[in-house]
């Protein structure tokens, strides 16, 4: 697990996902059948070793009756916190903001 990002360690949309297999008392292969996917996919997502894909997120999405993009976006929430926590500072020292002159013709001292 990556270090904390403003306090809380990046969450795995597999570790939500547990959570409401869990309410509903329905397993990996049951969710798999009904989302008409391989078991393995769902199984991987949730062991966080899988992503979200946004083929996975339109099935789950209809399945939960939430929004198409909902599982997907968290799946970009975790990844972007992840980077931002093992390569942040590096990418903050490395590169520089784009800036512009009052023309908007010169960026960053270069032509």
């Amino acid at each position: 697990m990556t270090s904390p990002v403003n306090g809380l360690p990046p969450i795995h949309p597999g570790e939500m996902l547990a959570d409401e297999l869990a309410e509903l008392g329905l397993s990996a292969r049951a969710l798999a059948g009904k989302l008409k996917v391989p078991h393995n996919r769902i199984s991987a997502i949730l062991a966080g070793r899988r992503s979200v894909s946004a083929d996975t997120s339109l099935r789950l999405g209809r399945f939960f009756g939430m929004s198409e993009d909902f599982w997907l976006r968290l799946q970009t929430t975790y990844d972007i916190k992840r980077a931002k926590a093992e390569s942040g500072a590096k990418i903050t020292s490395d590169v520089l903001p784009l800036h512009r002159d009052a023309e908007d013709t010169i960026w960053s001292g270069q032509r």
